[in-house]
């Protein structure tokens, strides 16, 4: 990197944690700190909503994905805008007036303080795993460009946002998401501007589409029904859309963004901002990745994207009789590439795909070869291709302006989820359980510890994350072990009358064990899980609660 990307990157970040920490004046009581006063405008609260979800995993992880395997994670978002439209009508006007701060602070009003402890604890666990996933993807980035090690640049990205957090609130945290996606979609516009400059003078983005289609990676819609394939149009609507009820309307980081609007319908239009620009934004990420697949057609790209596993091997015997093959490989990819460019021949197609299949092959085998001299076998370096391609392929100013949008995607998630957490801790565990009668000072003066311990919690987590694969299905892979089971439980909140306090605290844990037994014995993708566990939490609930003959219950919602 250059002085003026070092100058964007170092600006931004002083900025960002500069703003964070000035909105500390607004955060002294507990309603301020935690919900803002319930004062923030639509908008505000819905780019923070697309900020919170939108993290360093989405334009890492996902970049990554759609050049490994083009455009099919798109189907995964598919639930999404009927998430939203069902969450508008049930669980914004349900939370909204019931004037709590956490979702299961509600739960506690319906049932009992047992259920709502539980599925509090259960948020902070998956929760707190997701925000480790979410430091590393960033930290990824940062060890590629300083060639630091990664442990030293988690704790630098994780604890620098643990601080402007942990002072500010919820406050900072909406307020610098919406600069934040500012930076992202700007970035992201020229990156893509930037990407199809550099293709060969004689391709087009048309004929570089030709090329990804060939392959599959142009693929939006899969129709097959297949419990065990991953992105399916039905996994999206189905698996998708319980996920995103659960992540929405179940997960505090979510329900606390629109928490924070000044009123009901304030905080059904923030969700439905976010349901109908997500899919385009996605699209757009999708897109790149798939672009940067294109561009490394005409291009050498490294045999392996993770320089540090490289370096340790790079010197073997092997390791060079592999380079060699791996460079004839992609010498033949790309005659095959221009001649089907130039001539889009079912013969040239067919030659294309065969030559692309033998490169796949050659990367494939440096990969096999990379996991036995390490002895790690889960080694996998999709997160390493975008921020690998920036850093070699970007003109000057542009690598500062793309890696600060990168950092600012981490930055905003990071932020929300601790926040949220410190959140759930305070309310639902140390004003509930420990300090019933505390004043304001001192539930806000206990959210920022807090806040402190999630950050260090996260950064641990973070240090094991990298080499589990795709960053962005490990995050969800982390969310769907529990998030159905949490959506059964305020299913049976909000729709079963019958349902009881014993059912619902029960029908969780019958619901995640459910899950488990799946993950272990089937081989149903992981999306699935949030059906599964949402549908046994139901029937397990309402099963228990028809043996409860006199139970006192706040059965109205």
């Amino acid at each position: 990197m250059k002085f003026l990307d070092w100058a964007i990157v170092g600006g931004y970040l002083v900025y960002v944690i500069w703003d964070g920490i000035r909105m500390t004046k607004h955060s002294g009581n507990v309603e301020g700190y935690f919900l803002a006063n319930r004062s923030l405008p639509w908008w505000a609260v819905g780019l923070s909503v697309m900020a919170t979800q939108l993290s360093a995993i989405t334009l890492v992880g996902t970049t990554g994905q759609a050049y490994s395997d083009g455009m099919r994670f798109i189907q995964f978002y598919y639930g999404l805008p009927l998430a939203m439209i069902i969450l508008c009508v049930t669980a914004v006007p349900f939370f909204y007036r019931a004037k709590v701060y956490t979702a299961y602070e509600y739960l506690e009003k319906r049932f009992d303080a047992k259920t709502r402890s539980l599925t509090s604890f259960l948020f902070l666990i998956s929760r707190g795993l997701g925000v480790g996933v979410i430091i590393a993807a960033p930290s990824v980035i940062l060890s590629i460009v300083l060639g630091w090690s990664e442990i030293v640049t988690i704790f630098v990205i994780g604890l620098s946002t643990t601080v402007y957090t942990m002072i500010g609130g919820v406050q900072a945290v909406t307020w610098t998401d919406v600069k934040q996606m500012v930076i992202i979609f700007f970035g992201l516009f020229i990156c893509l501007y930037v990407i199809v400059s550099q293709f060969p003078a004689e391709v087009s983005l048309s004929d570089g589409l030709f090329l990804a289609g060939s392959t599959g990676r142009l693929t939006t819609i899969d129709t097959s029904f297949d419990l065990k394939e991953r992105y399916t149009i039905w996994s999206g609507l189905i698996g998708g859309l319980f996920l995103f009820l659960a992540y929405f309307g179940c997960d505090q980081s979510q329900v606390q963004r629109f928490l924070t609007a000044k009123s009901v319908s304030e905080g059904r239009t923030s969700l439905l901002m976010s349901a109908f620009l997500k899919i385009p934004m996605q699209f757009m990420i999708l897109l790149i990745g798939v672009l940067v697949f294109v561009f490394y057609q005409f291009a050498t790209p490294p045999m392996i994207f993770n320089s540090v596993e490289t370096a340790k091997v790079e010197q073997t015997a092997e390791y060079q009789t592999l380079s060699s093959q791996y460079e004839m490989a992609h010498a033949r990819r790309e005659q095959s590439a221009l001649e089907y460019v130039r001539n889009k021949t079912e013969e040239t197609r067919i030659g294309y795909v065969e030559s692309n299949k033998l490169f796949n092959d050659a990367r494939k085998n440096a990969t096999e070869f990379i996991k036995t001299s390490s002895g790690n076998k889960s080694f996998n370096d999709v997160n390493y291709v975008f921020p690998t391609f920036v850093v070699e392929n970007m003109p000057m100013g542009v690598i500062g302006l793309i890696i600060a949008a990168i950092f600012a995607a981490a930055m905003s998630s990071i932020s929300a989820e601790l926040n949220a957490l410190a959140t759930a801790t305070t309310i639902d565990f140390y004003r509930r359980h420990f300090k019933k009668d505390g004043t304001d000072k001192e539930y806000v003066r206990f959210g920022r510890i807090a806040t402190f311990f999630w950050g260090i919690f996260a950064c641990i987590v973070a240090i094991y994350a990298t080499n589990l694969g795709s960053l962005i299905e490990v995050v969800n892979k982390f969310g769907s072990f529990f998030y159905g089971s949490l959506l059964g439980v305020f299913v049976l909140a909000f729709v079963v009358k019958r349902a009881r306090a014993r059912g619902a605290f029960f029908g969780l844990l019958f619901g995640i064990a459910s899950v488990w037994v799946a993950s272990f014995y089937t081989d149903i993708e992981f999306l699935w899980f949030n059906v599964i566990g949402c549908l046994a939490t139901v029937l397990a609930g309402y099963l228990i609660s028809l043996t409860v003959r006199d139970e006192n219950n706040a059965i109205a919602a």
